[in-house]
Order: structure tokens, then sequence, then C-alpha cells
């Protein structure tokens, strides 16, 4: 009895955990923290780096004209971006989240992971990225994504 009880509190707590770091809030507890590092560390390293410092020469293009893997710490863009976006775009691929805000033709070379990865997995990942970032790009990354979905819900989306 008293294992099930710690079971279902450790489950719960777990799924509180992934619901805040799915709308946006980092503070996600170290267990959902772990799980994206090693997420990204089996999935993302490979092109990202393993300290989040993305390709050499990052701001330029691959041979095939496709963007470099850019870096998802503080000195990237990625905080630049909404949790919808960065969800869509690790989701869908690059070319299809871009395709999803009317942004045509944007060669993007990465590839989707939604076969790959399940939604919670994703934002497990987009939560350890998150929680390399100082406290003020948090703050701001957290505004952005405010400020769409305050958008989306004027528009009735």
């Amino acid at each position: 009895m008293v294992k099930s009880s710690i079971l279902f509190a450790t489950t719960t707590i777990l799924s509180l955990s992934t619901a805040l770091a799915d709308e946006g809030d980092i503070k996600a507890d170290k267990a959902i923290i772990s799980a994206g590092a090693e997420l990204y560390a089996d999935n993302c390293a490979v092109c990202h780096g393993a300290d989040l410092e993305g390709a050499e020469d990052w701001q330029g293009y691959n041979e095939d004209g496709t963007l470099k893997p850019p870096p998802h710490d503080a000195s990237g863009h990625t905080w630049h971006h909404s949790d919808t976006l960065l969800f869509d775009y690790v989701k869908l691929g690059g070319t299809a989240a871009m395709a999803k805000v009317a942004l045509e033709d944007f060669n993007s070379g990465m590839p989707p992971f939604g076969d790959t990865l399940t939604d919670e997995e994703i934002w497990n990942v987009l939560a350890f990225i998150k929680s390399s970032w100082p406290e003020d790009i948090q703050q701001t990354q957290r505004e952005i994504s405010e400020e769409e979905r305050a958008l989306k819900e004027t528009k009735g989306e």
C-alpha cells in the first residue's frame, strides 16, 4: 500500500511538472530537466553540440544550402522564439514549422522528431535547454511566449 502511494505521488508530481514545462515554465523539476538532458544528448547534440554550442560558423550555410545548427545556449537565438514555435520546430522540423507560420521556402536543415520523440519528451528537451539560460533570458523568452498566447486568445485560436 505504501509503495503504491509513493508511486502515485511521484507520478502525480512528474505529471504536474511536465504540464508546467509544456506551458513554458522552465522551473520544472530536476527529473524533467535530467530526462531532457538525456534526450538532448541522444537526439540533438550531434548537430547542436554537447554543450548547446551549435555548429562552428553557425550563422552560415551548409554545402546543401540549409542553415547550420544554431547554439541553444544564451549565445544563440533559440530564446528569441515562443514555446509554440520551438515545440513545432522540433516536432515538425524546421521547414514545416516555419511554413506553419507563413514563412515559405525556409531552408532549414532541422529534421522532424515527431516520430522519434513524444510531445512530453520534446517539452522535456526544451525544459533542459531553457534551464541553461540566465534568468533574464528565461524571463524574456517567457514574455515572448505569453504575448503569443495572448494574441492567439484574442484571435480565438
